[in-house]
């Protein structure tokens, strides 16, 4: 009997020795980069003008047709989508009123609603309380 508890007493301290010599350690957290100096001039990307060249947008007036009126299919997104694909919801809502507003699409239209279509149909949204300049 006092070999079985002193086998099963080596076998507990092996095991325990084990599991805790296995013991890996929590990786430090991630440094965050330190930003680099501005040079006196700073960015701002969304303070009511368009990134993008506003005729070139003009490519929306199919889509924004087909979505107007009841087309068979899926409106290519091509186009006019890869446009303002990098844009900031809000980047976006001023290009594509900016072309609205111009009528560079060449249909007139009810601003807000074809705002909303165009924008939902690229996977963007219209920023909230946002109304075209």
């Amino acid at each position: 009997m006092a070999s079985k508890a002193t086998l099963l007493l080596l076998f507990n301290i092996l095991f325990f020795s084990l599991v805790t010599s296995n013991h890996v350690p929590c990786p430090p957290p991630p440094k965050t980069p330190t930003p680099t100096p501005s040079h006196g001039h700073k960015h701002h990307p969304s303070k009511g003008k368009c990134p993008k060249d506003t005729l070139k947008l003009g490519v929306c007036a199919d889509l924004l047709n087909d979505l107007v009126h009841l087309v068979v299919g899926t409106p290519p997104k091509t186009p006019c989508c890869t446009l303002i694909e990098g844009l900031a919801d809000l980047e976006a809502a001023v290009c594509l009123c900016t072309a609205i507003k111009a009528n560079v699409l060449g249909i007139n239209l009810n601003v807000p609603v074809s705002l909303s279509l165009l924008l939902n149909y690229c996977g963007k949204k219209v920023p909230s309380g946002f109304q075209c300049p």
